[in-house]
């Protein structure tokens, strides 16, 4: 029996026996009891009243139960062009090498890049980043030298990128970790310590140099006090300020979900830590100082990293930053715990995959540089 049906029946049997049998007397011949309709309309306003418990506003499960109607609730929709694609590009023409701690993710020789992206740019790969991986041996030094070398890895992709896809969006992540021989940001004292002032010069010079070999955009993630302004300086009196996008790594958190990161391109430090220049997990409030001063030292996009442990911070940089891109980077931790735990059956990898996409979004971002790229361009046709 259907709740409006028992209504009715409730409603009917507890009236007037009296009023009853004269109802139904008066009802029309083989048409509807005035008491059946007085029943009718009990139960509906019945129903209504026990469902609805504050103002009529409290019902919304009209508001999304079609699939195009969910999809409209959604402040900002995941499209290709918001996605940059993390590559590593080695210094070994030819090598093709899977990252075991960061499944599907291989590192590429300047060989193997244009076949791997060509497909990806015919289903809508819109941008990629570039992280340099100098595999040489000797090639380290306490420097990072081979940071700008014209034949280093990163600058040589650069040049075949544009020649080959003039369309793409070219990012390059600006560090030296991957460069200097005791693995840390920037150049050391003595005593071990960062040098400020001439890691701030060094890791300027690098970004200068991608630039001028054509990089659209540099992305300097070492966390030295003042590289964004002392890297807009430099571009604008290269004259080329007006052409090169700086996005900068504003709030960067040490922690551990840099590991497959950090095997895919050699860059863990030789001793120590990072935690001195990189941010403390609980540092929000530094975050948010370093947000601000990274606009007011010229920064064009403002990143947070990692991605899904810090929506919050992602959140203050929209507030902060409102009239600017947001970025976040979703690291090779976040990418390979998601991707263990779909191959251990917790859930369905692709749609784990997009929530926390989503999540990202709706946290302000509005670019996210993920290693899901090369599969949300298939699953966002879909």
């Amino acid at each position: 029996m259907s709740f409006s049906t028992l209504m009715s029946d409730i409603a009917f049997r507890d009236r007037d026996p009296l009023d009853r049998t004269s109802s139904q007397s008066r009802g029309p011949p083989g048409g509807v009891s005035r008491a059946a309709s007085y029943a009718r309309s009990f139960a509906s306003t019945a129903a209504t009243s026990v469902s609805i418990s504050g103002g009529i506003s409290s019902q919304m499960h009209s508001g999304y139960g079609h699939p195009l109607t969910r999809s409209w609730q959604a402040e900002r929709q995941l499209t290709k062009s918001m996605l940059i694609y993390p590559l590593f590009i080695s210094d070994i023409a030819n090598e093709e090498t899977d990252i075991p701690s960061l499944p599907d993710q291989q590192r590429r020789g300047i060989n193997r890049i244009a076949s791997h992206l060509e497909p990806l740019i015919a289903k809508g790969l819109r941008s990629v980043i570039l992280f340099g991986v100098p595999l040489a041996p000797h090639v380290k030094n306490a420097l990072g030298s081979a940071a700008d070398d014209p034949e280093g890895p990163v600058i040589q992709a650069i040049r075949v990128i544009k020649q080959r896809f003039p369309e793409l969006y070219i990012v390059a992540d600006v560090c030296l970790c991957e460069y200097t021989s005791h693995g840390h940001c920037g150049i050391l004292r003595d005593d071990g310590s960062l040098n400020n002032e001439l890691s701030v010069d060094r890791i300027s010079d690098v970004a200068m140099a991608y630039a001028e070999a054509g990089a659209h955009c540099v992305a300097p993630s070492d966390m030295n006090d003042g590289r964004v302004r002392a890297i807009k300086l430099k571009l604008i009196e290269a004259g080329i300020a007006h052409r090169v996008t700086l996005m900068s790594y504003a709030a960067k958190f040490s922690g551990c979900l840099y590991g497959p990161f950090r095997d895919a391109a050699g860059s863990c430090p030789s001793f120590g830590d990072r935690k001195c220049y990189q941010l403390p997990p609980g540092g929000r409030g530094l975050a948010r100082r370093a947000i601000r001063r990274d606009i007011d030292e010229g920064a064009d996009i403002i990143m947070v990293k990692p991605a899904s442990a810090y929506l919050d911070i992602i959140s203050d940089a929209k507030e902060i930053g409102k009239d600017m891109p947001i970025a976040a980077y979703q690291v090779s931790g976040e990418y390979a715990m998601i991707h263990a735990a779909a191959k251990a059956g917790v859930f369905d990898m692709r749609e784990m995959a997009t929530e926390s996409l989503q999540g990202i979004l709706r946290a302000g971002a509005t670019i996210v540089v993920t290693y899901w790229t090369p599969r949300m361009l298939d699953w966002l046709e879909t």
